[in-house]
C-alpha cells in the first residue's frame, strides 16, 4: 500500500493523464509537447474560470494570426507566425484538456473545435497563395492552394472519424466524440430556421461534415450499425480487445495526415522560402496517405462485419 507522501506525488500525473484522449489515439510530439504545455493552460483556465469554447476561441484568432504572418517574405516574421501557431496548437490542446477535467462537454464545443483548424489552415493557404502571387506567379497559384486546403478538409475529417471511432470501441460511448447523422439529423429537425438560425446553421453543417466522413466509410458504418444492433453499448471484452489489436497500428495515419507532419513541412518551405512546396506536399504526398488510410481503415472494418454477421464470433 502507498503511503500518503507518494499517493500525493502521483496525482499531477495522474491528473495530467486523465486529461489525455488515450494513449492509443495521441501522437509523440503531442505527447512529450502540446499536452503538457495545454495541461497547464487547461488548468490555470480552470482555476480562473475560463471556458474550453473560450479558449478555442482565443486558438483561431492565434491561427490566423500566424497565417498571415506567413504573407510576409521575410524569415523573421515568419518564426513569429511559427510560434504563434505553435502557441494556437497548444491552446488547440488545451481546450479539450480543459473539457475533460471539468466535464464541460458539449456538442458545440466539438463542433468549433473541429473548424478551428480550418480557419487557421484557410488563412495559411490564402497568405501563401497571395505571397507566390507577389514573388511572380500567376494567378493559377490558386488552382493548387484551393485543392491542397480541400484535400486538408479530408484529412483532417477521416483522421479525426477514426480517431473517435477506436475510442468508441475501447473506451464507450462516453470516452467518444462519435456522431452518426442520424441523430443529428433529429436534432436538426427539432430547430427552426427563424428561432434558432445561427444552431441550425451551425448544426446543418456539422450534419453535412459527419455525412461526408459517414460515405467515406461504407464498410465501417456496416460495423458500427452491427455493433449497435447486436451489443446495444456493452461490448463483448474479446471484440474490444480485437478491434484494439488491429486497429491500433492504423492510428499513426491519422496523425501523420494531421497538424504536426504538415506543420513541420510547411516551417521547412518558409525557411528556404519555396512556400508552394507546401501545396504539391499536401496533394501529392498527404492525399495518397489518406487514401492508404482509408482503404485500411476498410479492410478492418469488413473483417469485423465478417467475424460478426457471418461467423458470430462475439455472440452474447
Amino acid at each position: 500500500m502507498k503511503n500518503k507522501e507518494n499517493s500525493n506525488m502521483d496525482l499531477p500525473e495522474s491528473a495530467f493523464v486523465q486529461s489525455l484522449k488515450s494513449n492509443d489515439t495521441e501522437e509523440r510530439i503531442d505527447i512529450w509537447f502540446y499536452r503538457p504545455i495545454g495541461f497547464r493552460i487547461a488548468q490555470f483556465c480552470a482555476k480562473v474560470g475560463i471556458t474550453p469554447n473560450a479558449v478555442t476561441i482565443i486558438s483561431i484568432f492565434f491561427g490566423v494570426a500566424a497565417g498571415i504572418l506567413f504573407y510576409y517574405p521575410d524569415l523573421g516574421t515568419n518564426i513569429i507566425g511559427m510560434l504563434l501557431l505553435i502557441f494556437a496548437n497548444s491552446l488547440d490542446s488545451a481546450d479539450g484538456q480543459l473539457a475533460r477535467m471539468t466535464d464541460n462537454k458539449s456538442r458545440f464545443g466539438r463542433i468549433l473545435d473541429g473548424f478551428a483548424g480550418d480557419f487557421w489552415f484557410a488563412s495559411i493557404h490564402i497568405a501563401l497563395c497571395l505571397r507566390l502571387m507577389n514573388d511572380g506567379w500567376s494567378a493559377w497559384i490558386w488552382v493548387p492552394g484551393v485543392l491542397a486546403g480541400v484535400a486538408h478538409v479530408f484529412q483532417s475529417a477521416m483522421a479525426d472519424y477514426y480517431r473517435n471511432v477506436h475510442l468508441f470501441f475501447i473506451k464507450g460511448e462516453s470516452g467518444s466524440e462519435l456522431d452518426n447523422t442520424k441523430s443529428l439529423q433529429a436534432d436538426l429537425d427539432k430547430l427552426s430556421w427563424t428561432k434558432n438560425f445561427f444552431s441550425k446553421f451551425v448544426l446543418n453543417g456539422y450534419t453535412n461534415y459527419t455525412r461526408m466522413q459517414e460515405n467515406l466509410s461504407p464498410n465501417l458504418q456496416k460495423l458500427l450499425s452491427l455493433v449497435k444492433t447486436n451489443f446495444r453499448g456493452q461490448l463483448p471484452m474479446q471484440l474490444v480487445t480485437d478491434f484494439r489489436s488491429m486497429n491500433k497500428p492504423l492510428m499513426k495515419y491519422t496523425n501523420i495526415v494531421q497538424f504536426n507532419t504538415r506543420v513541420i513541412f510547411l516551417f521547412l518551405w518558409l525557411f528556404i522560402d519555396q512556400v508552394w512546396l507546401y501545396f504539391v506536399f499536401d496533394i501529392l504526398v498527404l492525399t495518397p496517405i489518406l487514401i492508404y488510410m482509408v482503404w485500411r481503415q476498410e479492410q478492418v472494418s469488413s473483417f469485423f462485419v465478417k467475424k460478426i454477421a457471418t461467423e458470430n464470433k462475439y455472440a452474447q
